[in-house]
Formats: C-alpha cells, structure tokens, sequence
C-alpha cells in the first residue's frame, strides 16, 4: 500500500471518531462556541507537530503563491466547519457526515474540470455510489 493511502484511510478514521466526539462536545454548547473551542485547539496541536516535523528551511522557502492557494483553503475550511458543527448540532451522525462526504464528489469533479485529473470508470462509480447513499440516507 502506498503511504498517501494508508494516510487517506487514518485520516477517514479518525474524521469518524471526531464527528462522534464533536456530537458530544456540543452538548449544552453553541454550535459556533464549539467549532471556535475546537479551532483553536486544531491550532495548537498542528503547530506542535510542524514545530516536530518541517525542518525550518521549508518554512523560509514557501511561496506566495502557495499562501494564496493554502489561504483560500483555510476560508473554504472554515465555512465548511462552521455549517458542519451546525447541522451536528441539531443533526443525526449519520446523515450529517455522509452529507458531509459528498464533498467527495464536489472535490473529483473540481479536480477534473481544473487540476485536468483523469476521471476513470472506478472513480465515476465510486462517486455515483456516494451520490446514491446520499439519496438514501438523506431521505426519512
């Protein structure tokens, strides 16, 4: 197994585990009070491992195009949050993270119509499989 797939699969684990701890984070909290507690803490716990694992040149040697880019990103992450904790507040796990990982669709489409990424029948499946759980999970 590659290491960027082992990567993307603790990655699925643990945005699993999170929205489950989130749930119960949010009991007697705000939606909005939570995804800024939760921010903030996201904060510290990256800058420690940045601090552990990107050597100092790397830091001196980012471009302003990629600030751009990684500034643009953080926006769409940020609202993103924000809309997620608020349907996790009110919200079933289930539906809510599965709608959630309809951005997988959004995401494969963005990147064969920008970043010229090859759309295979693999993927075409995979994402109609998504779009066709969202129907089924999203409706009661």
């Amino acid at each position: 197994m590659k290491p960027w797939v082992l990567h993307a699969f603790i990655a699925m684990l643990f945005a699993g585990v999170t929205t489950v701890i989130a749930k119960q984070g949010l009991v007697g909290v705000s939606a909005e009070l939570g995804i800024a507690v939760r921010t903030v803490f996201v904060f510290f716990f990256v800058m420690a491992f940045v601090a552990f694992s990107v050597p100092m040149s790397e830091l001196r040697a980012i471009h302003q195009p990629s600030l751009l880019w990684l500034g643009i990103s953080a926006f769409t992450t940020a609202v993103s949050w924000i809309y997620f904790y608020k349907a996790l507040k009110n919200g079933d796990i289930a539906t809510v993270a599965l709608i959630d990982k309809g951005s997988v669709v959004v995401a494969v489409i963005l990147a064969w119509i920008f970043l010229k990424e090859v759309l295979t029948l693999r993927i075409v499946l995979g994402a109609a499989l998504i779009v066709a759980g969202l129907i089924v999970i999203s409706r009661r």
